[in-house]
């Protein structure tokens, strides 16, 4: 099944993922419609992150790569809106200006994330349970 994921400087030796931080859980949105990670892309660079493209893929490449870097993947169905949370991280694991061989591990970047309001962490984990 094809998905669509939001990246950021898409096919760079800088390319990055976007995932949302729930606990101390990673997660990568798999989007069923490309019009809807469009939408959620379009939401995120509203809050001030850099510009992202919507890129498609195989879901069983993503989850491939989601087993392999300790994250979680999550098919969001078609017409499912989907808000990015309200507060985000201020230390992430990608950087848009850093080369590859300077990026933070995600043990160094958890050290020096702020933690979420359980709020934020109840509302997110909400929507989180519609997906499945």
């Amino acid at each position: 099944m094809r998905v669509f994921v939001v990246l950021f400087n898409a096919r760079t030796e800088n390319e990055g993922i976007h995932s949302l931080k729930v606990g101390d859980r990673n997660i990568v949105l798999m989007f069923e419609d490309e019009d809807d990670a469009t939408r959620f892309g379009g939401l995120l660079e509203a809050q001030d992150f850099p510009p992202c493209s919507v890129e498609g893929f195989e879901s069983e490449e993503i989850e491939e790569f989601c087993r392999g870097a300790g994250y979680e993947a999550k098919h969001v169905e078609t017409g499912t809106l989907v808000m990015p949370p309200e507060q985000n991280l201020e230390a992430t694991d990608w950087d848009p200006a850093t080369r590859p061989e300077e990026r933070v591990t995600p043990t160094e970047a958890a050290s020096s994330e702020q933690d979420m309001s359980q709020n934020e962490l109840d509302r997110i984990r909400q929507q989180l349970e519609k997906l499945l």
